[in-house]
């Protein structure tokens, strides 16, 4: 499901009652939602809608949002709703009819003064599936299991990406071996807790290598080394991504909850040292919080010593003020 015009149609007056903010700062929503209005694109003084583009925005969407997430009809009925930002799937057991639940929904988002877009608004099998944020959900008919690969329309759409960049003729080899580094490996990465076995690079690779062995300064050695840096491999595994439970928030202050779910989303030696370290920094002896990067710290300094007693996980910035802190020490020394 995807909602009519969000952004647009949100009443400001609903809006408002459900802001829970001192009096100085809902003023100064009250005037973001007013302000940047041009008469000659309708009434200046509307009373629905939230900035365009606005980095406020998609908080207010969620707060407009917020009671369908919690609508006391749908939880009895046992509908799961999962929604991002505008878009929605709704989630319903068998026996439950989809108009009601339709209805429900409808009845919800017409006191915010919002509707469903009927052109993305469809009933849909699990073992049909169904298209979400880039990725295609459904169910094995033979065997039940429940499966996540990229969606076409995604597939389609990298590849494009690709093929334009490879193709490109204002583009020096090496510049597009970088420029497709950071889209490949971003994809991959999106898409790491999906089966990519059918969603395989080697064509548009191969194509690409083509392409860089026609460049007259590239050998066959050069080509090689620029198609394993423009196509870096990054390892996935199907529906192994760490779900937040429940209503937990990062701002909630459980600092034990985030710091263990933040340790498994670690793979290897790291995610060993913090649950040794209790998941606490090696340096200032504080828990581990999931809003900062960890870093593994070699603790004679020696990069080349990668035994476990040789390494401790420890906050970025803690990281980065140890090597502050030797720095300035050889600066010192340098000039004594």
């Amino acid at each position: 499901m995807d909602i009519a015009k969000c952004f647009d149609n949100i009443r400001h007056d609903r809006l408002m009652r459900k802001i829970i903010l001192p009096q100085a700062f809902k003023t100064g929503v009250f005037r973001c939602l007013k302000a940047g209005q041009d008469v000659r694109f309708g009434d200046s003084d509307s009373d629905c809608g939230t900035p365009q583009g606005g980095i406020i925005s998609p908080t207010l969407a969620n707060i407009a949002l917020n009671d369908l997430d919690h609508d006391y009809t749908l939880n009895k009925l046992g509908v799961r709703l999962i929604r991002y930002a505008d878009d929605m799937i709704a989630i319903i057991k068998p026996g439950i009819r989809k108009e009601r639940v339709r209805e429900i929904i409808e009845t919800e988002l017409k006191a915010w003064g919002l509707e469903l877009k009927e052109a993305k608004t469809r009933y849909s099998s699990p073992t049909d599936g169904f298209d979400f944020l880039g990725w295609h959900f459904y169910v094995q008919e033979n065997n039940g299991k429940f499966r996540c690969t990229p969606s076409k329309d995604n597939y389609r759409k990298f590849r494009k990406k690709v093929k334009d960049i490879v193709n490109s003729s204002n583009l020096s080899t090496e510049d597009k071996a970088s420029k497709l580094s950071s889209i490949v490996r971003g994809w991959r990465n999106y898409h790491k807790y999906c089966n990519m076995e059918n969603h395989s690079l080697w064509h548009i690779q191969y194509a690409a290598w083509k392409r860089f062995r026609k460049d007259k300064n590239s050998s066959r050695e050069i080509a090689t080394r620029l198609i394993g840096i423009a196509f870096p491999a990054v390892k996935y595994s199907e529906n192994r991504h760490v779900n937040v439970r429940g209503t937990r928030s990062p701002y909630d202050g459980d600092a034990v909850y985030w710091s263990q779910r933040n340790s498994k989303l670690y793979d290897g030696r790291t995610a060993k040292l913090l649950k040794k370290q209790d998941f606490k920094c090696g340096h200032c002896n504080l828990k581990l919080q999931d809003d900062e990067r960890v870093h593994l710290h070699h603790v004679d300094g020696n990069h080349g010593n990668w035994k476990d007693k040789n390494l401790t996980v420890i906050h970025k910035s803690c990281h980065d003020y140890i090597h502050m802190g030797k720095s300035e020490s050889k600066t010192i020394e340098s000039r004594m």
